[in-house]
């Protein structure tokens, strides 16, 4: 592996700090004052902004610069989950049909990397490697289940980067690696009906962790 780019580190700074919520949502990002703060030359922080703007956790806007992305309102939550609901259950049953050998190991690969890999050394790091290899999880599954259409909208919603901002608010439980777990023993029995309801299942179940969040 390559060792990381100077790019690399302040977007991995940036982008805790953004997860964290140390950096508030609809914060100004100056990005002199950011490059100052790492020690850095203002080049790989326009690199590391224009990244995350891509990925929707920070907005550019025209003779003001970069401010982070607002936080999910509760319709914006309920409007999500409502989507996710349409959308993932059936992504799930997709892939349960073209699930392959492989596939199915490089699934549980991704499980086993965000029950057991390596530590976070903070509460930071700990929610954004968290939202990271949660979201490669559901992006893969779509993936293996082939519409292409489905996994970009998904995808375009930068759902998990937005959602577990909320978590800063709540934890992260075993409940969820339960809940992929369930997901695995569905394809691994190559079963769509039993891997779209455990999809049903741990979206529901993943709205009534987050929308302590509201409360």
């Amino acid at each position: 592996m390559r060792p990381p780019s100077v790019v690399d580190r302040v977007y991995e700074s940036i982008y805790e700090r953004l997860m964290s919520l140390a950096i508030p949502p609809g914060a100004r990002m100056p990005i002199d004052v950011i490059a100052r703060d790492l020690n850095v030359s203002q080049t790989p922080v326009r690199e590391a902004l224009s990244r995350l703007e891509r990925e929707g956790l920070v907005h550019k806007a025209h003779l003001i610069g970069y401010s982070a992305a607002a936080q999910l309102g509760r319709k914006e939550f309920e409007d999500l989950f409502d989507f996710r609901l349409l959308v993932e259950p059936e992504g799930a049953r997709l892939a349960a049909l073209n699930m392959t050998p492989e596939a199915l190991a490089h699934l549980e690969e991704i499980a086993a990397d965000m029950a057991h890999g390596e530590p976070p050394v903070d509460r930071t790091s700990r929610y954004s490697r968290f939202a990271r290899i949660d979201a490669h999880f559901h992006d893969e599954i779509l993936r293996i289940a082939g519409n292409e259409v489905m996994r970009a909208t998904v995808s375009n919603q930068h759902v998990h980067l937005h959602l577990f901002r909320l978590m800063v608010h709540s934890r992260v439980t075993q409940e969820a690696l339960e809940e992929h777990e369930t997901l695995l023993a569905a394809f691994r029995a190559a079963d769509p009906a039993a891997a779209q309801a455990a999809m049903h299942e741990h979206i529901q179940r993943s709205r009534a962790r987050l929308m302590l969040a509201f409360d």
